[in-house]
């Protein structure tokens, strides 16, 4: 079994490159099922979510080629609308072919959906808006089974909670719909507006970008699209904590500073200096150590939907706080099960109580955070089980890794290129 061992207590110093978006490539793959022929999709970033996304292409007939960060998905062979539990089972985004198939082929049968175990995250929303399309839902056997006998018809959508997958599911489901479809409350994400952009340039008819208001007017045909996938913003504000916590000066290209408003202000606050530029982060301490970290001052955040703090950098940050003066409140409002990191960050020496939905953080000396082995429980706490690591004293052994190479393209080599000492392992234990 794979793990990722650190041997902690360095700055990290130099560059390192954003990837494209998981959270926007996976719904802009999905899309490429609406219409037949070849989608063109640049920046995609090669990680086990995106190659799962696109082995689930290919089962329902299309076929891929990638050339480097491009990626050609040929939808002309439709000859499937099932996404088997086996593909399902290890990602969420997976329930994103249900709008594309309904509008192609008028149904879908899709396996209940996986992934990080941080809360249920149901599908209810999803369902209800294909019902107000006219598209009939049923579960059975662990799945989804959706059929439209007819052409979908617009309708009006409210949303009681913004949801990101279900506003996408929804704007594919209704860009050839007869009449005007509106979607209220809808998500905000800049992932979402990068799906727009796609439906745009294959012909939908799309108003209301960035807002939480969509007004969709059905057209009759749409034709194949050049997409570019946004830079990550996880992957970015995961960069910046983790400079933070360890000290250093880096700079962050080819991403997009206007999308992590919450969380530069946080840091900013908590005594990070970061400028930014064009399509670029330059982060550093505002005041230093003895050892080179960053003196870090406590501060409460609260995740909220976009633009808010993010919940996908809740637990980065609760691993940047272990280690700032003072008592810092975070209050987690988007999942329910998403402090399952804390029992791990303790073994590294932080002091951290959970109280319902809030987890309080006293902060520790850096000197204080232990090296030690701990184990990854989901995606984002795989990060934060890194930045802890790389700040804390002595070596520190992360197994079940495969949570974080679901969202990191190359997170090991482009640590290594910052200065850090961390590298891939193996062990015996589970």
């Amino acid at each position: 079994m794979d793990t990722i061992i650190i041997e902690g207590g360095k700055p990290l110093n130099g560059t390192v490159e954003i990837s494209g978006a998981k959270n926007a490539a996976l719904p802009i793959l999905a899309a490429t099922l609406l219409v037949g022929g070849t989608h063109t999709i640049k920046n995609v970033p090669d990680l086990r979510d995106t190659r799962t996304m696109l082995k689930l292409l290919e089962t329902l007939g299309a076929s891929h080629k990638r050339e480097g960060r491009t990626v050609y998905v040929d939808t002309s062979g439709l000859s499937g609308a099932e996404a088997p539990y086996d593909l399902v089972k290890t990602m969420r985004a997976s329930v994103l072919v249900l709008g594309p198939l309904l509008t192609r082929a008028g149904y879908a049968r899709v396996s209940l959906p996986g992934g990080c175990a941080i809360g249920a995250r149901p599908i209810n929303y999803h369902l209800r808006g294909f019902s107000c399309l006219g598209v009939t839902t049923t579960l059975a056997q662990g799945y989804v089974e959706a059929r439209c006998e007819t052409t979908m018809t617009g309708a009006t959508v409210y949303f009681d909670i913004p949801t990101v997958t279900g506003t996408e599911n929804l704007l594919m489901a209704s860009v050839m719909a007869r009449g005007t479809t509106i979607i209220k409350n809808a998500a905000r994400e800049p992932e979402v507006g990068n799906l727009i952009d796609m439906l745009v340039a294959m012909g939908a008819e799309i108003e209301g970008r960035d807002t939480d208001r969509l007004t969709v007017q059905g057209v009759q045909s749409l034709q194949p699209a050049t997409t570019t996938i946004i830079p990550d913003r996880i992957e970015t504000g995961t960069y910046l904590i983790a400079v933070a916590a360890t000290g250093g000066r880096v700079d962050i290209t080819q991403c997009e500073p206007t999308h992590l408003p919450a969380l530069t202000e946080k840091l900013r606050t908590a005594g990070v200096t970061i400028e930014e530029g064009q399509e670029k982060f330059t982060v550093s301490c505002s005041e230093q150590l003895a050892d080179n970290r960053c003196r870090l001052e406590s501060v409460d955040v609260k995740t909220l939907v976009y633009p808010g703090f993010p919940t996908d950098l809740q637990a980065q940050f609760m691993a940047l706080m272990i280690q700032a003066d003072g008592t810092s409140i975070i209050h987690e409002t988007i999942f329910e099960n998403r402090f399952m990191h804390v029992a791990e960050l303790q073994r590294l020496g932080a002091d951290i109580t959970i109280d319902g939905a809030s987890a309080v953080v006293r902060g520790v000396e850096p000197t204080g955070l232990c090296g030690a082995p701990v184990m990854a429980t989901d995606l984002r706490a795989s990060a934060s089980l890194v930045i802890a690591g790389l700040a804390a004293r002595g070596t520190t052994e992360i197994s079940r890794i495969y949570h974080l190479e679901r969202g990191y393209e190359n997170m090991i080599d482009k640590l290594q290129a910052l200065g850090a000492t961390i590298y891939k392992g193996s062990s015996s234990l589970v």
